[in-house]
């Protein structure tokens, strides 16, 4: 029998959910800090960098939930004793 385990850290959603969400909180600081009315100005009165900051992170929020309540799960092989070599 072969066992199972979730692939974790080598899902691809962890590593979507990582990115994206330290380029969210990036876009947040930049967003809570450069508040000048140049900046303003360019994206017509709304400050875009703190509303695109806050959707990247509800979105790796996102992904790191599924990622949590949807686990993959991956079978492991039958390990065998010594330097047999496994055929098939």
């Amino acid at each position: 029998m072969s066992d199972k385990q979730t692939a974790g850290a080598f899902d691809v959603r962890n590593v979507i959910a990582g990115l994206i969400g330290f380029y969210g909180v990036v876009l947040v600081i930049v967003g809570l800090v450069d508040r000048s009315e140049e900046a303003l100005a360019k994206a017509d009165g709304v400050n875009a960098n703190l509303w695109a900051g806050i959707a990247m992170v509800v979105v790796a929020a996102g992904f790191a939930l599924w990622s949590r309540l949807r686990p993959i799960v991956v079978e492991t092989p039958k390990r065998t004793g010594g330097d047999e070599a496994v055929r098939e």
